[in-house]
């Protein structure tokens, strides 16, 4: 048995290390730090392990208090290892990634042997999942850490072996410090509906167990506490304004339908979307055709499908009701999602099921799809929409087509058994082209970087910058990649020495009028992030 086991295992293992490696860790640096959340975070990280504060994260040398402490821990650990850089801001994500890849491996090969390799495979090449492993922030924190909790979980209550209840308790704790009370909210909850379908109440009675919530509280308080004595408007700030009103009211603007986690969700799990939806229907048909009783009397090996539709249902409901809504929110959900495809691809594998050609057809134009948006994406980040037509746009069109043709034809031949193998090619050409052709037009258009190396450029000293209508990404971005606050001529910041101005284009005329008697250079401009570049001269 295992001289038939572990090569089998070793090469389980190399083939995920390569893909991980591949998919979360490829390009981590190719474009710079986006949106006004990655260069914060990563600020925050430098200024912490500047003052060696493993405590109070602050930003500019003020306390920031909006999220709790885990992702910052991380990059700091990253920053000390290998230096402060944009990359190396996006490591604990990618790491962070592959850990939960690696939970999901080992815990499906001792609990559903002969998926294992599917689901971590179709779980790493979720495109929610590799697009959150490239950033810096603390959703795939909370989601790895919140995943691993709920099948630590799920493993106690198939083996109820306290060691597992002890895992669930400590990614539980991690959860917490990656983004507060939302991890054992939400993981509640599913615990709770789940036992309540299937009527096994003492399973809460056991999950309460006084050794594992001492062993939540020991990694989870300390730094609660801690951070509350060194700012006692901690609990008001993170808990009630960030944590409650965020969730009853939109207070920072990001409104959205009702609806809007549907397609959120579906794009976070494509390409496997097509999959997942015929799973979940099979999977829904099943269960309402079984009676209450016989659902009640499912052990845990029939019960893991209905267990990964709760969890997967919970959050996207929960943060529906939210009246503040971000992508990143739903990322928690995906791991659900990928594992239901691979129950579905097991079970039909073990029927000897075979694919509809119009199943083939269509999961290969979603394969196709993907490489069409991987090669047009360059294209729509300099024009923010497509433009049919033009050269870039038939030349993805034509490999699109060519991508489909070939995976209709294999899945057709085939059925499940190349599914997986034609899916992650997919995915892999579509990563690799948004890294190599669109990943230099993000960075140009989209980061704050190209500004900081053209203001390096000019002065390799630390010299004052001062800003005038600029939005607030290339703000924190300047201040991350510059190390240094920015001041905003707006606000009445107009630093006295000569300084450097980064203001929109165009608007020389009116800068020369906010510093009159001050000699204003023109030095460059940068097209694509539509500012220009002066030096001003000192009072």
């Amino acid at each position: 048995m295992n001289q038939e086991t572990n090569p089998r295992t070793r090469t389980d293992l190399l083939l995920l290390a390569a893909f991980c490696g591949f998919l979360f860790f490829y390009g981590l640096g190719a474009f710079g730090l986006l949106g006004a959340d990655e260069p914060r975070y990563a600020q925050v990280a430098r200024e912490m392990l500047d003052r060696s504060d493993w405590i109070t994260p602050t930003l500019q040398g003020k306390p920031w208090l909006e999220k709790p402490v885990l992702y910052y821990w991380q990059a700091m650990l990253a920053f000390r290892a290998a230096g402060v850089s944009d990359k190396d801001a996006r490591v604990p994500a990618a790491f962070d990634a592959a850990m939960l890849i690696a939970a999901i491996y080992f815990f499906l090969r001792r609990f559903r042997p002969g998926s294992e390799l599917d689901g971590a495979l179709i779980t790493a090449s979720c495109a929610g999942v590799i697009g959150f492993a490239h950033a810096a922030a603390t959703d795939m924190p909370l989601a790895a850490a919140f995943a691993i909790a709920l099948l630590a979980w799920y493993a106690w209550y198939g083996s109820r072996r306290y060691v597992d209840l002890a895992i669930f308790y400590i990614f539980l704790a991690l959860g917490t410090l990656a983004k507060g009370p939302v991890a054992p909210a939400l993981s509640a909850v599913i615990i709770f509906l789940f036992v309540a379908v299937k009527r096994d109440w003492r399973a809460i009675l056991r999950t309460l167990w006084i050794p594992g919530i001492a062993l939540y509280l020991a990694v989870m308080l300390p730094w609660y506490i801690a951070v509350q004595l060194r700012n006692p408007e901690f609990f008001r700030f993170f808990i009630l304004e960030h944590n409650l009103a965020r969730f009853s009211r939109d207070l920072y603007h990001h409104r959205q339908p009702f609806w809007f986690y549907l397609p959120v969700f579906f794009l976070a799990t494509m390409p496997w979307t097509l999959v997942l939806i015929l799973a979940v229907a099979e999977r829904v048909r099943l269960i309402w055709s079984e009676r209450k009783e016989a659902l009640a009397s499912f052990g845990p090996e029939d019960s893991w499908p209905l267990f990964l539709l709760i969890w997967m249902f919970v959050p996207i409901v929960f943060f529906s009701a939210s009246q503040s809504k971000l992508p990143g929110y739903i990322l928690p959900a995906v791991p659900a999602a990928a594992l239901l495809v691979a129950e579905h691809l097991a079970a039909h594998r073990s029927e000897g099921k075979k694919l509809s050609p119009l199943f083939a057809a269509a999961h290969g134009f979603v394969c196709g799809l993907l490489i069409f948006a991987a090669l047009a994406a360059a294209s729509v980040a300099i024009n923010h929409k497509l433009l049919w037509g033009t050269g870039t746009y038939v030349f993805a069109a034509i490999v699109a087509v060519f991508a489909l043709a070939i995976a209709a034809a294999l899945l057709s031949r085939s059925g499940f058994r190349l599914l997986r193998s034609v899916t992650m090619f997919a995915v892999i050409v579509s990563v690799a082209a948004v890294i190599r052709f669109a990943a230099p037009v993000i960075d140009a258009t989209q980061s704050a970087r190209p500004i900081a190396e053209s203001i390096q450029a000019f002065s390799h000293e630390a010299v004052p910058v001062a800003l005038y209508h600029i939005n607030r990404v290339q703000e924190y971005g300047l201040e991350f990649y510059l190390n240094r606050p920015a001041q905003p001529y707006e606000s009445g910041n107009v630093p006295a020495a000569a300084h450097v101005l980064v203001a929109a284009e165009g608007t020389q005329l009116q800068v020369a009028q906010l510093v009159p008697g001050r000699r204003v250079s023109y030095l460059t401009s940068i097209p694509a992030q539509k500012v220009d570049l002066y030096w001003v001269g000192k009072e």
